[in-house]
């Protein structure tokens, strides 16, 4: 590679770099997910959501103003082929303090779930039980999870098509059992960007198809809806996720999140209504990065 490429290069990872960083010191703030004395759980999984997610809070934990801890831990569900190596090498290189828990969850899913069966489900379930187990017992006080902007844009999408609720995947929330709060602050992050810079950065990936179960269909389905209309249409990604922090409740249909039956002549809410307006909409503006016709980054060397 020439000066000059090794040189652009070095200048897109950067910038790259920067702004993960700064969309997820924003989205931490505005959801108030770290705190003075946090101990954060960081689940690792060996995919590139997770390797970015552990980088990018491991940076701040060294230029934020408060103070807070930060491990890892990754659950070994004894999947064929799983290489155990990986993880604690790349761990251990860091210098974290992380802990590998290993349970037999795949034994269990096989003997539950039907050959051809998605097992994902399942496997989920039990999982999620082993990490809040995991956190109560190494004191952690928030569970970082790797999910980012397209997982939350998806997430909604599959509960409107396929379970009839206006309902996403929180940045912020309280586990299901009450004991747990999950945060994700790579929620501001595009899965384009985190791919590249997992990429630059050489992660160890482990592959996710292990256990021989195939992606959700339904999830597969809408993540090919999305990328043609991003392919189509630039900027209605933008758009779409601006809109899941615009909720108009009195312009849905919820009578449990908007009071219709009690609504009174003169009230005028959320500037009324005005269907027999003609409607106007603004094109989507796209994100200041888009401009980047940057070259593709290399992957550069761990130190």
């Amino acid at each position: 590679m020439s000066h000059s490429k090794e040189a652009k290069t070095a200048y897109n990872l950067n910038k790259l770099q920067k702004r993960l960083r700064r969309l997820a010191g924003q989205a931490i703030g505005d959801f108030n997910m770290i705190e003075e004395g946090d101990r954060i759980m960081v689940c690792l999984s060996g995919g590139k959501d997770s390797y970015t997610l552990l980088d990018v809070l491991q940076h701040l934990q060294r230029v934020a103003p408060i103070k807070f801890d930060v491990f890892a831990i990754n659950l070994d569900q004894k999947q064929p082929g799983f290489p155990e190596h990986i993880l604690p090498e790349y761990l251990d290189g860091l210098g974290i303090e992380y802990k590998i828990v290993e349970e037999d969850t795949y034994s269990i899913v096989k003997d539950k779930i039907p050959e051809g069966k998605t097992t994902c489900s399942l496997c989920s379930r039990l999982r999620r039980g082993i990490l809040y187990r995991t956190a109560k017992e190494m004191g952690a006080t928030k569970i970082a999870l790797g999910h980012h902007r397209d997982d939350m844009i998806e997430t909604m999408f599959l509960n409107m098509f396929y379970g009839g609720k206006l309902k996403g995947m929180p940045a912020k929330l309280m586990s299901d059992d009450g004991q747990h709060m999950v945060i994700r602050p790579l929620a501001y992050c595009k899965e384009a960007d985190i791919e590249q810079y997992a990429t630059a950065q050489a992660f160890p990936i482990i592959p996710c198809n292990l256990c021989g179960s195939q992606e959700n269909l339904q999830r597969k389905h809408v993540k090919a809806m999305l990328h043609e209309w991003n392919k189509s249409n630039p900027g209605r990604i933008e758009s779409i996720f601006t809109s899941m922090q615009n909720v108009v409740p009195s312009h849905l249909a919820d009578g449990e999140l908007f009071d219709f039956k009690n609504l009174q002549t003169g009230e005028v809410i959320d500037g009324g209504d005005i269907a027999l307006d003609k409607p106007e909409f603004k094109e989507p503006a796209m994100e200041q990065e888009e401009e980047e016709n940057s070259v593709k980054i290399q992957p550069i060397e761990l130190v």
